[in-house]
């Protein structure tokens, strides 16, 4: 599965982690000790999240790509 929405990666220190967002997907993150561990770990978490919401019958947003705020 190609993940195509937008993820936001920064470095906790609080939890000595890096920690991934997945704005377009309510609630959904992941974190890991490295960046590349942190994105794996999001990908399969993403995964689920869509899996989840199939099994619920709720709407699965449809990638945007790169968010713009205001």
């Amino acid at each position: 599965m190609a993940i195509r929405y937008e993820l936001i990666i920064y470095w906790s220190a609080q939890d000595d982690a890096f920690i991934v967002e997945v704005p377009e997907l309510p609630g959904c993150m992941a974190d890991g000790a490295t960046y590349q561990q942190a994105v794996a770990n999001a990908e399969q978490i993403i995964q689920e999240w869509i899996e989840t919401a199939r099994e619920q019958g709720r709407a699965i947003p449809e990638p945007k790509g790169r968010l713009m705020y205001a």
